[in-house]
């Protein structure tokens, strides 16, 4: 089973014209993690992840 490490959790109801969770992924991609946003529909929050596969691992440096 592949699963998926969150790093930051934001509500998805931010202000207006601010996207905070694609900054911090953006910030933690130029760290070198594979970062990205998903949306936890069930508690209405974006979600920041990184992968748990062989395909995040590769993208890696």
């Amino acid at each position: 089973m592949k699963g998926r490490m969150v790093l930051r959790r934001f509500p998805a109801g931010g202000p207006r014209g601010s996207w905070p969770a694609e900054e911090f992924a953006q910030a933690r991609r130029q760290e070198g993690l594979p970062a990205e946003v998903v949306m936890d529909l069930a508690t209405d929050m974006f979600l920041v992840i990184v992968r748990d596969d062989e395909k995040a691992a590769d993208a890696t440096p």
